[in-house]
């Protein structure tokens, strides 16, 4: 599964730091979530799972995915989560990450090709961990969890 190609884009990626405790983490929120298993939003969060993290599909067209209850936003999530996971296009991201925000996640990971400026600064100025425009499997096994 690591050499899925949504995965394999060159990036310098986020700070070492910054990856190594947002994978320490163990609930993630992930926002597009799809049930295609071709999607990287699926096979992504599969790959997490397996690995023992908790998967919150977030999804407003669907009921569950990958076994566990999908939520329509974030903010219906009845339950924190560490880290909300963006699946979604740029102008799209905004919503999610206020919605970490507002949840009091601690981190915001916006996946490959994916960023937000104006949302990564109100998360960071919030206190959250941000990483953008990385894949968090490829950051995973590259630290060799």
């Amino acid at each position: 599964m690591t050499d899925a190609p949504a995965c394999r884009l060159p990036s310098g990626g986020a700070p070492d730091d910054a990856v190594a405790r947002v994978l320490a983490m163990r609930t993630f929120a992930v926002v597009g979530c799809s049930p295609k298993p071709e999607r990287p939003s699926h096979y992504v969060s599969a790959y997490l799972q397996e690995r023992g993290y908790r998967i919150v599909p977030v999804n407003p067209g669907h009921r569950e995915l990958l076994g566990e209850t999908c939520y329509a936003s974030v903010a219906d999530i009845p339950f924190p989560v560490d880290a909300v996971v963006v699946f979604r296009r740029p102008e799209e991201a905004l919503t999610p990450i206020l919605e970490a925000v507002a949840k009091g996640a601690k981190a915001v990971w916006l996946q490959d090709g994916i960023t937000h400026p104006e949302g990564e600064a109100l998360a960071r100025k919030a206190g959250l961990i941000v990483v953008s425009d990385d894949c968090l499997m490829r950051r995973h096994s590259r630290a060799g969890l």
